[in-house]
């Protein structure tokens, strides 16, 4: 019985050796020659992307973009916001402020065609372009707070999307330490402030990562089976899933109380247009946040029916690059932030 036993395993293993070699063979010569572990190596690639190169540390915010940066169609003003190119005949009153994640940055597009710049363009209002990529709906209300004391704007425009409520869910996204609010009882706790050092890729692995991290016939079938970027990403949850909108809900009264009119907009990841159960949960939540805005009194703007009706007569792939709109598709942001504006007479002309 032992024996046949150790057959079957020895069998197994051989099986899962050869099957090894086999998708090593496919992936090319350099994977057959360095069995690195591949969980490790992309970790590493995502600290690379992070402080020291685009972002710096913040004690409070956990990073903020490196004043000056460049890179190909990015750049950074001095004080760390992405340029905005002039406008003829550009009003030289107060600002307009525009906060919120990648989708506010701009990524996968020039500084001249992101929505902040477009928008500028519309209202003839100098608009600063304070996107973060990677925020959660937490840092980009406390970096809201932040700037609006300093830049005392005519007017504040929060972009996010859905995934942002879950980001505010964790105290450690895509390897770099963050701030994250608590509820206890109703009230917000704000927590892992000062933000710690954010720790080395190395240091993150757990034993399944560190046991099977190298293997190339894992990392294959969990591309396959769409699990691949959940085994790599170095993600830290501090709460409960589903925190997220009830943090979002109780910081908007702290946005109303910057006495700034102040435009809530949801924006939509492109694969809600790819998966129908995906975008059914991200329109939920993004009504849950847009209804919280309204009863703080704040402006709320759903972008999704503007969004799905351009796709519908487009295409996605006209509105939509990569992972983040494209420049038509930020001209559509722009257009109905701007339209909102207008009809508001915000900021007063």
């Amino acid at each position: 019985m032992i024996g046949r036993v150790l057959l079957v395993l020895g069998s197994v293993l051989f099986g899962l050796l050869f099957l090894e070699v086999g998708c090593r063979a496919v992936r090319g010569t350099d994977s057959l020659l360095h069995w690195q572990n591949i969980v490790l190596e992309q970790r590493r690639a995502m600290a690379g992307n992070n402080i020291g190169a685009r972002f710096d540390y913040d004690p409070l915010l956990g990073v903020v973009p490196t004043p000056g940066f460049t890179a190909p169609d990015m750049s950074y003003d001095r004080n760390g916001f992405r340029n905005v190119p002039p406008t003829a005949g550009m009003s030289d009153g107060p600002p307009i402020l525009a906060t919120g994640d990648s989708y506010t940055l701009g990524d996968e597009v020039t500084d001249g065609e992101a929505w902040p710049a477009v928008l500028q363009g519309l209202t003839g209002r100098r608009t600063i372009n304070a996107g973060v990529a990677a925020y959660g709906f937490d840092q980009t209300v406390l970096r809201t707070e932040q700037l609006a004391a300093r830049l005392k704007p005519a007017a504040i425009v929060v972009g996010f999307i859905a995934d942002d409520l879950r980001r505010a869910e964790l105290s450690r996204a895509w390897g770099t330490e963050k701030p994250y609010f608590a509820l206890k009882d109703g009230a917000l706790e704000l927590r892992n402030v000062p933000v710690p050092p954010s720790p080395r890729p190395e240091d993150t692995l757990d034993f399944w990562q560190r046991a099977f991290g190298w293997s190339v016939l894992l990392d294959t079938v969990l591309i396959h089976q769409g699990l691949q970027y959940e085994w790599v990403v170095d993600h830290k949850r501090a709460v409960l899933a589903g925190t997220g909108e009830r943090v979002a809900c109780a910081l908007m009264p702290r946005l109303a109380k910057l006495g700034v009119p102040t435009l809530v907009v949801a924006q939509y990841d492109f694969y809600v247009w790819q998966n129908a159960e995906f975008g059914a949960e991200q329109r939920r939540a993004s009504g849950v946040v847009l209804k919280c805005a309204e009863a703080a009194g704040l402006i709320p703007i759903d972008l999704y029916e503007k969004t799905a009706s351009a796709i519908r007569a487009e295409g996605r792939d006209k509105v939509y690059r990569a992972w983040h709109p494209s420049p038509r598709g930020y001209r559509l942001i722009a257009e109905e932030i701007a339209a909102e504006l207008d009809r508001r007479h915000i900021p007063p002309r």
